[in-house]
């Protein structure tokens, strides 16, 4: 009898700790800047829409400018020079736009730090950053290879995969509300698993525009959606990119929820 009482009572101290642990925020890194997005603006518009909707603090690293004129396309963000640079984070958001950037062991640093494991949500530009290096692991790493993109324009976004969690509450069909840049991919990658499509225009190109990739040992949840504030800011967006987040670091429920201790914060929902 008295085994039974101290086991039960050692379940519901396991209980407790496990459920602890569960609270503690997951912490993100928001690595963003470069050439052609206002990420003055959609730095703040990202995280604090997320962590209305997540129990997820945030770090920024926000270098290389956000216009068109002075922007250096082949920066190398500081925090990469370092061998751990990744150390301390639990997921890391990829939006920046540094598509001239071709130092391949440079490139192959920022991605083995997932390879080995680190989660990674990767947004618009990032997935045109470092396209023109010799090295494919940063594709391998999103999931895709694209190369360009047609002129931004408004078009509809259809959900592919609705009983996918991630896409669970996203409309069958989205209209993008403000002008975006479609987004062609020559390829996707073995472990890419498309979740939505925009509406092909005048070629065969894939227009994958949401997806999930396993790369080593990485969740990774991608979009290309996400070049104007009016899109960043939207509900039906930053819903997405939350539990694209959740999943990728394995706190989102079949049913599209977020596991105890991982959804919306009693701050926010004040």
């Amino acid at each position: 009898m008295k085994f039974s009482t101290m086991a039960a009572l050692s379940l519901l101290w396991l209980a407790g700790g496990v459920s602890a642990r569960a609270a503690e925020p997951i912490h993100a890194l928001l690595i963003c800047g470069g050439c052609c997005h206002d990420y003055e603006a959609q730095k703040t518009l990202l995280t604090e829409g997320i962590s209305a909707r997540a129990n997820v603090t945030w770090d920024i690293l926000f270098e290389g400018g956000s216009s068109r004129g002075g922007v250096a396309k082949d920066h190398q963000m500081s925090i990469y020079e370092k061998p751990d640079w990744s150390k301390g984070y639990d997921v890391v958001v990829h939006d920046e736009c540094f598509g001239d950037q071709t130092n391949a062991e440079f490139i192959e640093h920022i991605a083995k730090a997932h390879y080995d494991g680190l989660p990674a949500v990767v947004i618009h530009c990032a997935i045109h950053s470092y396209r023109r290096s010799s090295t494919d692991e940063w594709r391998k790493l999103l999931g895709v290879s694209s190369y360009f993109h047609d002129a931004a324009r408004k078009f509809d976004v259809d959900n592919i995969k609705p009983e996918n969690p991630i896409m669970k509450g996203f409309p069958a069909v989205w209209h993008d509300p403000a002008p975006d840049e479609l987004y062609r991919m020559k390829k996707l990658w073995p472990n890419c698993i498309p979740l939505a499509k925009t509406v092909p225009l005048t070629n065969g190109l894939d227009t994958t525009c949401v997806w999930i990739n396993t790369y080593g040992k990485a969740r990774v949840f991608g979009t290309t959606l996400g070049h104007a504030n009016k899109t960043v800011e939207d509900p039906a967006y930053l819903d997405m990119v939350t539990r694209g987040l959740l999943w990728a670091c394995g706190k989102l429920n079949d049913d599209g929820s977020a596991m105890p201790g991982y959804g919306k914060t009693s701050a926010a929902a004040q």
